[in-house]
């Protein structure tokens, strides 16, 4: 076997006995990853083939460092391949320039020379790979178990992406032309991936805001109630304007049948008996007329309200004198903090109901007037009328 065979034979064995099963990204797999893109690169970057044997070594040796742990690994994968290589008896120019290969695979570090560059894109090289999102998820797996670093999804598609838009660059020419392309594919991927991670935990707020801004459902016993009170009311206020209207009617026919019937004649000296019925019945019709028109006769609010009325709890939402000359988006914003606040939203209906029996008991207080008047002035109307014609 040549030198490359036996480092690879080594190496194998290495990582088979000693590393350690959390590693799930740093293990065999990605070591055999970075070896097959650096063959690729050589290749493609016509490296002769001294360059190629030690870019292939210290791809090889470049991760053995973590059977010991991660801190350092670089270092630690130098003294592991040193000793290897001495073994082998290789030349110590031959071994430092295979260290310097290894250590320039640290993250940080900003390669100098062309087969320093060809080592670091090819340890990168998952990152233009198909199988991109199934490495993270190893790399993101084993921070968990090593570093005890636990990385929600959001969070870890975010570090992804800062990733590879801030802290990673390919530096071969070969690299730049043909992995930039799929690199920024997994790019995209990521980003969509996080649009779609965002629009779920926006979708969750709004689900739980919902939940918890739901107004829980009154018992069927209260809804009944208020129902059924609400029905009354209309029903009663429906049966008043009614009778108002027959009043108004009623007397509207009595005093037009009087001025074309009755008051022509009155001018007759032998018709004088019948002024002061006439006038007792145009008067009493008058005065019911206008009790009728008082019993219906709107009453004008302002029709503004404040956010200080709302947060106060003053305002009766449910009736329209209320909010009449308020715009729509007010409207609308003080209805849903009413009906956050269950006791608000109680509150208002209970008001809604109250105030309606105020304006029930108006209305039936001066209809009872006018059917008052209105039998009243009947009743003397043709009491005075029999008087008046048994005076002749």
């Amino acid at each position: 076997m040549n030198l490359i065979e036996q480092s690879e034979d080594f190496v194998s064995n290495l990582l088979k006995d000693k590393l350690s099963n959390l590693y799930s990204y740093h293990n065999f797999n990605h070591t055999l990853t970075v070896v097959n893109a650096v063959k690729e690169l050589c290749k493609k970057e016509e490296v002769n083939d001294d360059e190629k044997e030690m870019l292939l070594i210290a791809a090889w040796f470049h991760d053995t460092g973590y059977i010991t742990g991660y801190e350092n690994h670089e270092k630690e994968s130098v003294k592991i391949a040193t000793a290897f290589l001495k073994e082998k008896e290789q030349s110590d120019e031959f071994i430092a320039k295979v260290s310097n290969l290894i250590m320039a695979t640290v993250k940080e570090y900003i390669p100098k020379t062309h087969l320093e560059k060809i080592i670091k894109d090819a340890d990168f090289a998952h990152l233009m790979g198909t199988e991109y999102a199934t490495t993270c998820e190893l790399l993101r797996i084993e921070l968990k178990n090593t570093w005890n670093l636990n990385f929600s999804n959001e969070e870890w598609a975010k570090e992804n992406l800062n990733f590879l838009l801030n802290k990673h660059r390919f530096y071969t020419d070969y690299a730049q032309r043909k992995w930039q392309p799929l690199k920024e594919k997994n790019l995209l991927l990521v980003q969509k991936k996080i649009k779609k991670q965002a629009k779920k935990a926006a979708d969750a707020v709004e689900a739980e805001n919902k939940k918890n801004n739901k107004i829980e459902k009154p018992d069927r016993g209260v809804d009944t109630l208020f129902r059924v009170t609400l029905g009354n009311h209309t029903r009663l206020s429906g049966i008043a304007d009614s009778k108002a209207n027959i009043l108004l009617s009623v007397n509207a026919i009595i005093i037009s049948i009087a001025l074309s019937s009755i008051i022509p004649k009155l001018d007759s000296p032998k018709n004088a008996h019948l002024v002061i019925p006439t006038f007792i019945m145009l008067m009493s019709s008058v005065i019911t007329i206008i009790f009728a028109i008082l019993s219906t006769r709107p009453k004008v609010t302002t029709g503004v309200f404040t956010r200080e009325d709302i947060e106060a709890k003053k305002i009766n939402l449910l009736f329209f004198g209320n909010f009449y000359k308020m715009p729509l988006e007010e409207y609308d914003w003080a209805m849903n903090e009413m009906m956050k606040d269950r006791d608000y939203l109680y509150s208002t209906m209970i008001k809604d109901l109250y105030y309606l029996g105020l304006v029930l008991q108006r209305k039936y207080k001066l209809l009872r007037i006018a059917y008052n008047f209105f039998m009243i002035g009947i009743i003397i109307t043709v009491i005075s009328f029999v008087i008046a014609f048994k005076s002749i």
